[in-house]
This record gives structure tokens, C-alpha cells and sequence, in this order.
């Protein structure tokens, strides 16, 4: 009796040591092109029981893909406690190619991936199945993907491919405008990289004017040597030293006293000259070098940062106090502002001013980073004519035209103000610079 209680506890013990029924899943893998698929298969679980009572405990299991061969065993799933299910994944080629879910019954013969297979959860390749349905996710559920996105650089109204790139006052990308021979400005402006215009001129062999008697000591040269140093004056093919032989004063030799050039003799000079439109000195060479002609500087009368506001009445935030005596008649005042705007709660309104007058009152959206005015002022002496722009980040260009009073030469103080259209939010608008410059009346004859 006792010894078959013995041989039945041994044979129990071995039924609980051998371990769950296992199913055999064996298939060759094909990509559509009808090569074999080589990489793995990741198969992952959640704790179940097994029909036998076996406790499955959560994993995953890397199975390797060789030459497409594939061959796992695995406990069943259809008679688990609770339902219970495998979760593939496909590697090939560096990536997840598609995901899948085995349900596997309990087989004592190999079974094939068609006889397990569940359903197709994402992606499709190769032999294993129809493609799942892509959900399209919208980008305002993506976690800080609308603020990453708001403060990228966007395409300015100019943007244009295959051309250099600027970034205009609101931040958008716009193309630098040009000759694909131009180089280009830090400011975004282009031009030519060298005008070969402005290279000196050689004078050569030239016979100085003046008469030749021996009592005339004054003689002159087409154009000034420039340098100076680079006169060479020959008499007789005789070289002569400037500042002892001769003085030289622009154009104009003068020779010393006692040495004037005789009758029959000759005089040649060689040298070099400023081009025709090079700045030298302050003035301009060539033909912008007639007597009287003095090229006006701009001026800048003022250029800062400003300051900010969450106001709902308007604030100055910063202007431009110009003295009596600097603006004249026939003037023109160039005005520049940029400002941003932090938040997106509350729509602002922004208005330059005159002195007393509105030059531009322009509102902005809540949407508005960055909100740029631009123009120039006229001055004929009696009034300030204004033409010019506005626009914002997401608020399109608006041209502006204004008159405001102006007496020649009399103080005036340029404003910029703002403020926010509603109350009760955390934006601010805030005046990041302004510039104020001055291009001088001139004329000539």
C-alpha cells in the first residue's frame, strides 16, 4: 500500500516539474519583393494562467529570424485564465516593420503563423498579414508641439527657393532680391561686391598745363594724384623732387622760385587718380567734385530700446524729443518701431504720434509675436507728410498716409504708444527698439 502512495506522489511531482503544454509556431517569412525577411520577432505578454494552471509571469521573448526561418514555442493562449494573447513585433532592417496579435491553441503538431494570428495592429510587410488602419494624431495633441511650432521661422510674403535667405522684421524668411552677381549685405540688402569702376585712373605721360617761358612757375594737372606721393614729374626726362624742385596742392604744381621751366623745355607726369565717383576726402571724385558740391550726411536723432505694458489705456513706451533748429524745410524723417507681444490672450492697439498728431493708429491680433511700424515724414516747412506701414506676425501689411503740423525748425516730440484691448490676461506688449533718422535737405545747382 505504501508503496504505491510512493510511486503515484513521484509521478505527480514529475507532472509539475515538466512544466505547461507548449505550441510549436514554425513559418518562413517573405517580404513582398519574395526575398526572405532576416531580423527578429519581440514577443510580449501580460501574467495569465495556462489551461494546466500553470502562472505565466509578464515578459518578452527576442526570437531570431534567420534566412526567414522562424520557430518559437510558446504556451497556449486560447484556454488561458484570464484571456490571454501575444503581442508581436517584427524587426527588420533597423526598425519595426508592423506589430501583430497571436492567439495560440493548444497543438501537438508545429502550427504556422497564418493559424495564430489575431489580428494586424500597425504597418504591413512582408507575408504576415493585411495592413492596419493609421490613426492620424492632430498636432494640438501633441505635448508642446504648438509652442515648439510658433516660435520656428516661418515664410516671409518674399520667400523664394534657390536664392540666399534674410529674415524680415517679423522673423519670416523672405529671399534677398538681386543679381546673382551681388553679394550680400548684413542687413539683407544686396549689391555689387566690386565695381571695377571705382579703380584709380593711371595718368600717363601727361603734359602738365601752363605756359613754358621761364617766368610762369604754376602749372596744372588733368586730376589730383592720389596719392600725392604718386606724382612723377620729369623735366627734360630729368626726375624732379616734390617739395624741393616743386610743391604739388591738389591739381597744381608750383615750381620754386628761381626754377621755372624754360623755353623748349619738357615736362611729363605720371600718377594716379581717384576714380570717377570715389568718396575722397569727403567729397566725391569725378564729376561730383565741382566746386560747391557737398554730399549730405543721414542722422541718426535717436535709437533705443523702449519699454513694455500690460495696460489697457495707452503708454508711452518711448520717444524721440528733437530740439528746436534741427528739422528744417525740405527734410525727410525716417521711422522705424519693433515690438513684441508675449501671449496670446488679449489683442493690443499701437499708435505713433506727432507731437500732437496720429501719424498711424493700427490694432494688433492676439496671435501678433511681433508688430513692426516703418515710414518716413516728409517736411515742407509747414507740415509733416507721412506715408507709411504696419503689419504683424499673423496681422497683413496696412499702408498709412498722414498729414500732421509742422513748423520749420521747430521741436517735436515723437511718440510710440500702446495698449492691450482687454484686461485680465498675462500678455504684455513691449517696444523692443526704435530708430528716428534724419536725411538732410540739400540741393544743388
Amino acid at each position: 500500500m505504501f508503496g504505491r502512495m510512493a510511486a503515484l506522489f513521484l509521478l505527480t511531482a514529475a507532472a509539475s516539474w515538466a512544466g505547461p503544454q507548449l505550441t510549436t509556431v514554425r513559418d518562413v517569412l517573405y517580404k513582398a519583393d519574395g526575398t526572405r525577411l532576416s531580423g527578429s520577432v519581440t514577443i510580449a505578454w501580460t501574467s495569465f494562467d495556462a489551461g494546466d494552471t500553470s502562472v505565466i509571469g509578464m515578459q518578452t521573448l527576442t526570437v531570431p529570424v534567420v534566412n526567414g526561418a522562424l520557430f518559437v514555442r510558446l504556451v497556449p493562449t486560447t484556454n488561458a485564465t484570464p484571456a490571454a494573447a501575444y503581442a508581436v513585433s517584427y524587426q527588420s532592417d533597423g526598425k519595426i516593420q508592423f506589430q501583430e496579435t497571436w492567439a495560440v491553441p493548444p497543438s501537438a503538431t508545429p502550427l504556422r503563423v497564418r493559424d495564430v494570428r489575431a489580428a494586424v495592429t500597425t504597418g504591413s510587410t512582408g507575408s504576415s498579414g493585411t495592413p492596419g488602419v493609421l490613426t492620424p494624431i492632430p498636432e494640438s495633441a501633441v505635448i508642446g508641439l504648438p509652442s515648439d511650432l510658433s516660435v520656428r521661422p516661418i515664410k516671409g510674403v518674399g520667400y523664394g527657393t534657390g536664392r540666399a535667405a534674410l529674415v524680415n522684421d517679423t522673423g519670416g524668411i523672405e529671399t534677398v532680391v538681386g543679381n546673382l552677381s551681388d553679394c550680400v549685405r548684413v542687413d539683407g540688402t544686396s549689391g555689387l561686391c566690386f565695381d571695377p569702376s571705382l579703380l584709380p585712373t593711371y595718368m600717363d605721360a601727361e603734359t602738365p598745363g601752363g605756359i613754358v617761358d621761364g617766368a610762369n612757375t604754376v602749372f596744372t594737372l588733368a586730376a589730383a594724384p592720389l596719392p600725392a606721393a604718386s606724382l612723377l614729374l620729369f623735366r627734360n626726362g630729368v626726375a624732379l623732387t616734390q617739395g624741393s624742385d616743386y610743391t604739388l596742392s591738389a591739381g597744381v604744381i608750383t615750381f620754386a622760385a628761381g626754377s621755372a621751366p624754360q623755353p623748349l623745355d619738357a615736362l611729363q607726369a605720371w600718377y594716379r587718380a581717384a576714380a570717377a565717383g570715389a568718396v575722397v576726402s569727403g567729397q566725391v571724385a569725378g564729376a561730383l567734385t565741382a566746386p560747391g558740391f557737398a554730399p549730405a550726411t543721414a542722422q541718426v536723432l535717436c535709437s533705443a530700446a523702449g519699454s513694455g505694458t500690460a495696460s489697457t489705456t495707452p503708454v508711452s513706451l518711448g520717444h524721440c524729443a528733437i530740439p528746436a533748429g534741427i528739422l528744417q524745410a525740405g527734410d525727410r524723417v525716417e521711422i522705424r518701431a519693433t515690438a513684441t507681444h508675449l501671449g496670446a490672450g488679449a489683442a493690443f492697439q499701437f499708435q505713433l504720434n506727432w507731437g500732437n498728431s496720429a501719424l498711424t493708429t493700427r490694432s494688433g491680433l492676439a496671435a501678433d509675436t511681433v508688430f513692426t511700424v516703418k515710414g518716413d515724414a516728409a517736411l515742407n516747412g509747414v507740415n509733416a507728410i507721412w506715408t507709411g506701414q504696419s503689419y504683424g506676425q499673423s496681422s497683413a501689411a496696412v499702408d498709412s498716409v498722414a498729414v500732421a503740423l509742422e513748423a520749420a525748425g521747430a521741436a517735436v516730440q515723437i511718440d510710440f504708444l500702446a495698449n492691450l484691448a482687454t484686461g485680465g490676461t498675462a500678455d504684455t506688449f513691449t517696444l523692443a527698439n526704435y530708430t528716428v533718422m534724419r536725411y538732410p535737405a540739400i540741393s544743388h545747382p
